[in-house]
């Protein structure tokens, strides 16, 4: 069964506890190696000063003073004195009133004189006193002088280490500890991190590169990684996005198309059949009066009339959709446009009491289309005769910053406010038997909008407060007259 990564132990008290305890191990082996040399060099020095005493002994007994005379310094008052021969045998002891004669070859202290002319022993149990001494022995070739002390209180205090060093040592342990306590807490912190960031990785979470990593190389290479991560997720969901965006556009386009084509046949099953009526009525009856033949036929013309404008408004919608590529640009004059659409217009709207008003000079040139613009306001113009119920039609034109805004209104009926968001789709109609009545093909305000927007411009439409309905949309970038003739020319 896998351990809950909640009771391991985290990256950071690992290394922390791996450095404690390789501080440790470290200061330890210093201050026992510390501790040995210090005590080594006492003993050395305990050892020479006896041998200074062995040197004294020796001069005394070379000028003649029995061994037994000789008188013990005062720093050394237990101090016990020992005479042995070359052969190890001892000669005088001044711990026995009478000599044992034991054979000392095999002591460490005498061994080394022997062969090196002193030796020392630092602690070591006499079998004749039952104390323990610290010998001291040295030899001139024919004698061997051994002075001892005995272990007492104030000899060990001597040989001692120095314990001031020790503490020493430990307040440096706990003070590399510190040091590698706040030094292990920031990798820590990194690691932490980095864990975090790998399990939010393998999950699939968003990644976020704002929390801050502690300023060190490798915190400056963990938030490398943690941002790269992040600007690739980021990559990642913004060509998801973008695919899912393209996927709906084009499922949309299918769906228009095909919601096209299904209108387009609905709206040419009427002029077709009305044309096939009346052929076939023409057709059957050879003998029909010459005015019901006329009126046959002015159906049958009126009839194609209609079924033609329903394929030129079709063929420039699908033009404008497709992008309109193929639709060249040129300065167009918008104020000779809205003149020559006046001119179109004003007789048929007088046949129903109705005045065009323009305030729209010439001059105002922009980089556009003849002819979409000319069919943006036809269209307005037709529309607004047709259906609005108006007494007066007013096209207003006037510069906003570098773009001309045009205002197309009527003082008429308006259109219910449930109806205002549909205007402007394709075959949207509000009274559908009256507008094919009159001939609309149910394309003109999507052409209208289309040819806006096609020259970067936008369009609204409202209900104007006074009553009528409201068109208000810019057309293309104003050009100066320089700009103008250059690029004519």
């Amino acid at each position: 069964m896998a351990m809950d990564s909640s009771n391991r132990l985290t990256f950071h008290r690992k290394l922390f506890t791996g450095l404690v305890v390789y501080s440790v191990i470290l200061v330890a082996c210093f201050a026992s190696y510390q501790y040995m040399r210090e005590k080594a060099f006492k003993v050395s020095e305990l050892n020479a000063q006896l041998q200074i005493v062995n040197d004294r002994i020796f001069k005394k007994l070379s000028d003649g003073v029995p061994v037994g005379e000789i008188v013990i310094p005062s720093q050394f008052p237990d101090m016990r004195i020992s005479v042995i021969d070359r052969h190890g045998k001892l000669i005088y002891d001044n711990s026995h009133d009478s000599l044992p004669g034991s054979d000392h070859s095999g002591r460490k202290e005498i061994a080394d004189a022997m062969r090196n002319g002193e030796g020392f022993s630092i602690r070591r149990h006499s079998e004749s006193t039952g104390l323990t001494y610290f010998y001291s022995a040295k030899s001139d070739g024919e004698y061997i002088v051994r002075t001892a002390v005995p272990y007492s209180v104030s000899l060990m205090q001597l040989l001692s280490a120095d314990y001031g060093f020790l503490w020493v040592m430990v307040g440096i342990t706990a003070a590399m500890c510190v040091v590698g306590y706040f030094a292990t807490h920031r990798i820590g912190v990194n690691i932490e991190r980095l864990r975090q960031f790998t399990r939010k990785a393998e999950k699939g979470e968003k990644i976020y590169d704002t929390e801050p990593f502690p300023h060190d190389e490798l915190g400056d290479i963990s938030s490398h990684v943690v941002r790269l991560y992040a600007r690739l997720q980021q990559a990642l969901a913004d060509r998801d996005r973008e695919h899912r965006a393209a996927l709906r556009e084009e499922r949309e386009k299918i769906r228009i198309k095909r919601q096209l084509t299904n209108n387009i046949n609905h709206e040419l099953k009427t002029p077709v059949a009305s044309m096939q009526v009346c052929l076939e009525t023409l057709l059957e009856h050879e003998d029909i009066p010459a005015d019901k033949r006329r009126d046959f036929l002015q159906r049958c013309y009126s009839a194609n009339i209609r079924l033609r404008r329903l394929l030129d408004d079709v063929a420039m919608v699908t033009r404008l959709e497709d992008g309109g590529e193929s639709i060249a640009r040129e300065p167009v004059d918008v104020g000779e446009i809205v003149a020559e659409v006046e001119e179109e217009f004003t007789e048929e709207a007088h046949g129903k009491g109705m005045a065009i008003v323009t305030h729209m000079d010439s001059g105002f040139i922009v980089s556009g289309n003849q002819t979409l613009i000319y069919s943006i306001f036809r269209n307005l113009m037709s529309n607004a005769i047709a259906y609005s119920g108006a007494s007066e039609v007013e096209v207003c034109g006037r510069r906003t910053g570098d773009r001309l805004c045009v205002i197309f209104q009527d003082n008429g009926t308006g259109v219910p406010e449930e109806h205002l968001p549909h205007l402007f789709e394709r075959f949207y109609r509000i009274d559908k038997g009256r507008s094919r009545n009159l001939g609309g093909t149910g394309l003109g305000l999507a052409i209208v909008k289309n040819g806006v927007l096609w020259h970067g411009g936008s369009i609204s439409v409202d209900n104007r407060p006074e009553g009528g309905l409201r068109f208000t949309f810019t057309l293309g970038m104003i050009l100066d007259n320089a700009a103008a003739d250059e690029t004519l020319s």
